[in-house]
């Protein structure tokens, strides 16, 4: 493409083409302007460059300081670029004592000192004269570097006697995230060809300096070799290296010595500014690189077009090393296609890298590099490349061919099996439904089943298809006059039908699905049915189990629903509550039972309060383990045998022993309870009281709440031979005593303590007054659902005797 004008079209040119020529000259002028603007740009990089190389200063005090003397001097900046170019000049000679003159570095002749100029374009390079001349001489020595590869040498002849540096090398970052050796010196061409790619792994310190933009200081061999991927760590290593990220570039630059120790701070930051120093040469050459081939014609495009098949014509680029570093697409076909699924045009002018990352370093890139350079077309082996295929992901497997053509390549690639792989799909598909495809044509009377339908019917392919009519035949009579229908309403007015049948198989009944519907002639008369058959065995098996064990579901709730029913009215025929308080040897005694809010169980808790001959009071409240009929009847047994053995004569302890034989030798050894017996005596005010494993008794008196220390005592039916023994204690007037079970302070996922505690807080807030009621108490303890039943017996001791 040139940049002349279009011609004006012919008289009688159609509108269409005159308005193609106003394209092709805005096109044209548009080419036009972005020439100027990368030569503009080239040269714009170059002199930026030159003033950081000069004066160490930063990529925009450079562009400021060019933009400012165009201004001053009336110039444009390209004008300025140039001049500022032209003006560099190698440094003047030395003063006899070694220094020199104070505008020995001004590039433009201005006569302006460096430390003025080093003020007014930024911070020094370095701390010292010594090292700010070294910064100058490199400086002068990069404008006329024309590679990487030059730049490294650059580096190594004015950082070894600085530094002590004895190799430099210099990665850049590739497209897929690895790194490159763009240049390197002090090393060798073997060792630089091994290490010449890097992948983008962890602990690479070059690319550890990439990612996070400040350098790695690698000091201690043998702490580096645990942490780091060393380049060319071999018998004749670099004992310390530096990996310094230079500034606005995808460039590390490596400084490897010999000799071991660290960097001096001076040393650290004289690399800073080496680094900062070659950013500006950096751009410049990246800048400087132009395409080297033409522009495709349109008429190549057009063929590409038209060709069957996949294949994109490359144009190679390359580094200023002379070293192909990606592949401009000059043509496609509409077959080819990218990761990102475009085609055809429009991949033409994207690189290969951008288009197929994936075969960066790769035996396919490698096969490029062949053909391009010998001549000889490459021939790749099949391999497996990941793509988009109706915006899913895909592995296919490619071969492919690159022949070189003129200064490019023909690249051609084949997609293997790709017919065989839907066949295998549809066949799996068919497989792991329990389905299988079927078509019948109506008017050629031709049937087609896939092998799953003669499957599910279990009939053998040899005999061949069954017409549509001829289906019913085969399911089961019952089943027959509905598929019949379905049949006659699809052939004559093509409706759609789905319909279940069972048919008599080896392994007993199958449950089948078919599903078809009609393809219509022009006129609306169907001439083809497609359909599927679908095994449902399973699907029904699951459902009538499922109904089998709701159904059994119901029943057991029933029966519990039922027990649950004959342990409350049991419950409540044995253990009676008195509906208000009552006076028992000069004590108010008031019982609260509140059962369990679960809709099936129905505990063991019970309470005893009766007046024994001699006037004494009993009180005796417990809990048998387990919930049902079976604890109903075990607390029945506890209640009235205690009852009974304190009342004539046994005495507490002599009583839980007796409960505790008797419990092992009831019907269910297994069975356990806790227990509190309390004997009150009016006339001396005393409480004699035993228990097996129970709670202790809370004692409110005087505004304090404390727990009766408890007496020795193992809960029955757990041992047999335990120990019991008994407690007293004084009840005074005023006092108030709790016998509770374990429903009042037991929480899901809370220590016992926890509980006990805070009921010692519910009575203390409650208070002790002679007329209260029980209701606060427990609407203050019990919130939330009920998992366990719960007894409480509150005695009160009266104030004054009644």
């Amino acid at each position: 493409m040139t940049s002349e004008p279009a011609p004006p079209p012919e008289s009688g040119t159609a509108p269409e083409l005159t308005a193609l020529y106003k394209v092709v000259a805005r096109q044209r002028a548009e080419l036009d302007r972005l020439q100027d603007l990368a030569a503009t740009s080239a040269v714009l990089e170059r002199a930026k460059g030159a003033l950081m190389a000069v004066t160490g200063c930063t990529p925009d005090v450079a562009h400021e300081e060019l933009v400012e003397r165009a201004r001053t001097g009336n110039r444009t900046l390209i004008e300025e670029c140039w001049i500022t170019l032209g003006a560099l000049r190698p440094p003047p000679d030395r003063t006899a004592d070694g220094t020199g003159s104070a505008e020995e570095s001004t590039p433009t002749g201005t006569g302006r000192a460096r430390s003025a100029r080093t003020a007014s374009w930024g911070t020094p390079a370095a701390g010292t004269d010594a090292d700010s001349e070294m910064l100058a001489r490199l400086g002068r020595a990069l404008v006329r570097v024309g590679s990487p590869r030059e730049l490294a040498v650059c580096l190594l002849e004015h950082l070894g006697p600085d530094v002590g540096a004895d190799a430099v090398m210099l990665y850049g970052l590739r497209p897929d995230g690895g790194l490159e050796l763009v240049g390197h010196a002090g090393v060798d061409e073997t060792l630089a060809a091994q290490w010449d790619r890097i992948p983008p792994l962890s602990g690479v310190p070059a690319l550890e300096a990439l990612r996070s933009r400040e350098p790695r200081w690698l000091e201690d061999p043998a702490t580096d070799r645990t942490r780091y991927v060393l380049v060319a760590d071999t018998a004749e290593r670099w004992l310390s290296r530096a990996w310094l990220p230079v500034p606005a570039a995808a460039v590390a630059l490596g400084v490897l010595r010999r000799h071991d120790g660290p960097f001096t701070p001076h040393q650290r930051e004289l690399l800073r500014a080496v680094a900062r120093l070659c950013a500006g040469r950096l751009r410049a050459l990246d800048s400087a690189q132009e395409p080297a081939s033409e522009e495709t014609t349109d008429t190549l495009r057009a063929v590409f077009d038209a060709l069957p098949g996949a294949a994109v014509l490359l144009t190679p680029l390359r580094a200023a090393t002379g070293e192909v570093e990606d592949y401009r697409i000059d043509a496609a076909t509409p077959q080819a296609v990218d990761v990102l699924g475009r085609t055809g045009r429009e991949l033409v002018g994207m690189r290969i890298l951008e288009c197929y990352p994936s075969v960066a370093g790769e035996p396919l890139w490698q096969g490029y590099l062949t053909a391009l350079s010998g001549g000889e077309p490459y021939e790749g082996e099949p391999f497996a490349y990941h793509e988009i295929v109706d915006g899913l992901p895909e592995t296919a497997t490619y071969s492919v061919r690159a022949t070189r053509l003129g200064g490019g390549l023909l690249v051609t690639w084949i997609r293997h099996n790709h017919s065989t792989r839907q066949e295998q799909r549809l066949a799996d598909v068919q497989r792991l439904g329990n389905l299988g495809w079927a078509t019948w044509n109506l008017a050629t009377l031709e049937v087609i089943w896939s092998p799953q339908v003669y499957a599910l019917l279990e009939r053998d392919p040899a005999r061949g298809p069954v017409r549509l009519q001829q289906l019913p035949d085969l399911v089961l009579p019952e089943d027959a006059p509905a598929l019949s229908r379905a049949v006659t309403e699809l052939v004559g007015a093509g409706q759609q039908f789905d319909v279940p049948f069972r048919i008599r198989c080896a392994s007993g009944v199958r449950h089948l699905r078919i599903v078809a519907e009609a393809v219509a002639d022009p006129d609306g008369k169907p001439i083809e049915v497609h359909g599927f058959v679908q095994d449902l065995t399973a699907l029904r098996n699951a459902e009538l189990a499922l109904v089998e064990s709701e159904r059994a579901n119901l029943l057991q709730r029933g029966v519990l629903q039922a027990e649950r029913a004959m342990a409350i009215r049991l419950q409540h025929a044995l253990l009676p509550l008195p509906k208000a308080a009552v006076r028992l040897a000069g004590l108010r005694v008031e019982v609260a039972y509140l059962p369990a809010q679960s809709e099936i169980h129905v505990g063991g808790d019970w309470f005893s309060a009766i007046e024994l001959p001699g006037e004494d009071a009993l009180f005796v409240i417990g809990d048998v383990a387990g919930h049902g009929i079976d604890a109903v009847a075990t607390m029945a047994q506890l209640r009235f045998t205690a009852k009974g053995m304190v009342s004539t004569g046994s005495s507490l302890t002599g009583a839980l022993a007796r409960l505790n034989t008797l419990l092992l030798h009831s019907r269910d050894s297994n069975t356990t309870a806790t227990i509190v017996l309390a004997r009150y005596d009016p006339e001396g005010h005393r409480l004699v009281w035993a228990q097996a494993g129970h709670l202790p008794p809370l004692l409110l008196r005087q505004g304090e709440a404390h727990y009766l220390d408890r007496p020795e005592g193992i809960l029955l039916g757990a041992s047999t031979s335990p120990a019991y023994e008994s407690a007293e204690c004084r009840l005074e007037p005023g006092d108030r005593l709790l016998l509770y079970t374990d429903g009042l302070v037991e929480r899901p996922g809370e220590g016992l303590d926890v509980g006990l505690a805070r009921l010692a807080r519910a009575v203390l807030a409650d208070g002790s007054e002679e007329t209260g009621s029980l209701e606060e108490l427990l609407a203050a303890m019990l919130k939330g659902e009920r998992r366990d039943d719960v007894c409480v017996l509150d005695i009160r001791v009266p104030l004054r005797e009644a």
